[in-house]
Order: structure tokens, then sequence, then C-alpha cells
């Protein structure tokens, strides 16, 4: 059953926000509220404690009661009450162990949404490589408080009777939210706000396509000529702001795919090669062996 004012969403519109989920009829169990640009999340009970999903979204979920667990790219983080757990797009995440208590509240945020309402923290790599390291962020009382009032209204306006000027107050909201997380991250790093050289402005470009693409393309060039610069410029720019290549961003990326695919489906290595447009079998087997060490048959055979 659709839910108040909830609008129709496609089963495209939903993979902005989970990726390859094989069950999308979850997702209508814990959100209140889900379109194309944004998802308020509200209960995660009905998730199976082995769910995993790859999620192509930003996150912002507040442990209100109680106690867990969830993985993220196979790393375990604890969360308790008054925890934020902060993620960027391009993550697998798994639930591990909640407890009966457990409540939490948050939303989702598709990337293009992000990019289109100006939020600060998405244009800040540096802001970026730190949520990938803690994604766990431990709120004083009031900034929980502040989180709570925020979410309150936020599902207020999203499940009212739409008004004249709805998606200005949801944007503006989101801003305003956006602004005092980064005081919060104060805390732990520098934040700045978002520069606009024309090098960080081509660097933050790359990442927004290489992360929301699938499957990825592995050539430097083929992003080069999307973004009007020369393969050898962008991948200066990227090993200026990030100490990487654009190359070695490329296979970062690429790897986590793969990565996940192994691990996670139950998909042939034949069929996996051609969903992530590898020429051929023989190509992808050189590949994983060069970036994980093993062959692709190997690296399952570690994981039972």
């Amino acid at each position: 059953m659709m839910k108040k004012n909830q609008r129709s969403t496609t089963e495209e519109e939903k993979a902005v926000f989970f990726g390859n989920q094989e069950c999308p009829e979850i997702m209508e169990q814990i959100t209140l509220y889900q379109d194309d640009r944004l998802a308020i999340v509200e209960d995660i009970h009905n998730l199976n404690q082995d769910y995993t999903a790859r999620i192509e979204a930003f996150i912002a979920l507040l442990c209100q009661q109680g106690k867990g667990s969830v993985y993220i790219d196979d790393q375990q983080y604890e969360v308790k009450e008054n925890d934020l757990l902060i993620c960027h797009p391009n993550i697998i995440l798994e639930r591990g162990m909640i407890s009966v208590d457990f409540k939490c509240c948050g939303f989702c945020l598709s990337p293009e949404y992000v990019r289109q309402i100006g939020v600060l923290s998405a244009e800040s790599w540096d802001a970026k490589l730190f949520i990938e390291k803690h994604p766990i962020i431990p709120l004083v009382p009031r900034e929980a408080i502040l989180f709570q009032q925020y979410y309150d209204l936020l599902r207020s306006k999203l499940t009212a009777p739409p008004c004249k000027h709805q998606k200005e107050l949801i944007n503006s909201l989101l801003q305003a939210f956006m602004y005092e997380f980064h005081d919060t991250m104060e805390r732990y790093i520098k934040v700045t706000s978002p520069s606009y050289t024309s090098g960080e402005k081509l660097f933050n470009s790359f990442i927004a396509q290489l992360s929301s693409s699938y499957p990825k393309k592995r050539s430097v060039t083929y992003y080069a000529d999307k973004l009007a610069v020369s393969p050898k410029y962008l991948s200066a720019i990227c090993k200026e702001i990030s100490e990487k290549t654009a190359s070695e961003l490329i296979n970062q990326y690429v790897v986590k795919d793969i990565e996940y695919q192994l691990k996670r489906s139950r998909k042939s290595i034949k069929e996996i090669a051609n969903e992530l447009d590898f020429p051929n079998i023989s190509f992808f087997g050189k590949y994983v062996k060069r970036y994980l060490g093993v062959s692709p048959k190997q690296y399952r055979a570690a994981l039972d």
C-alpha cells in the first residue's frame, strides 16, 4: 500500500537509493516516505539480520534508543544511543544484531538531489574520506535533540497534504541540517565550504560520475571525454586533490563492485564479468588477480 502522499516509486528510482537491491518490498516496510529524491527511515526491525545491499545514497541515521551493529564494506561498527550513522554513496551495507528496544530515525538522499540542493558535505573530499573511515559519529545530547527536531519537521512536511512551496521548504530544511552537521564535524575535522576552483569542480564532477555509474567504465579517457578535458589533465587534478590518479580512483571503485558481486551474489563468474562490462572471463580473472591477489574462484572459495 502506498504511504500517505507518497507518489508511486518505480524500480529504477529505488535503484537510486539501493543499487541492485534484491528485495525492494523490504524498503516499503522500513521507510515512512520515499520518492526519487529522498526516503524517510523509521524502523529497521523488518530487515533480516544478514540483509545486505549496495547503497547508492547519502544516509543520515540516528540511533534513538538501544544498541546494535552494522557492517559497512565488511567492517563492523557498533551503534548506541545518540550515535549518528553517516554514509556516502557506493557502500555495501549489512545489518547486524540489534537490541529489541532499538529505535532509529533518519533519511536517505539521492546523489543527484544532493548536488541539486548544493549540500556542502557532498563537495568536501576531506570530509568524504573522514566519513568513510568514521561512519559512526557520537552526538552530544543537544546535537541529538537537534537532529530529531529536523527529522520531525521533515517528516511532518513530507507526510502532510502538499503545500504551494513544499519542494522549496524541504530543500531549505535539508540545507539547514547540513550546515548544522558541518558544525558537528568541526569537532573531528576542519570542514571547508565548497571551493569553486575549476580543478575542484572538475574533480567533484568526475567522482560524481564514477560513483553513480554501474557498471563502471575503466577508461580514464571515457570520463575525460565526458568532462571535456584531456585524460592527462584529469589525472593530474585527481592526484593534486586526492593523492590518487584518475586510474587509481577508477580501479578502487571497480574493485568494490567486484568484491560485492563475488561475496554477495549467486551469479557465476562469467555472469559477473559480463555484468561489470569486462570483454571476457580471462580478462576479468587477470584483473581480479591483479587487484585482489587471487583468482575470482579462489576469492570465493576463501569465503566458504
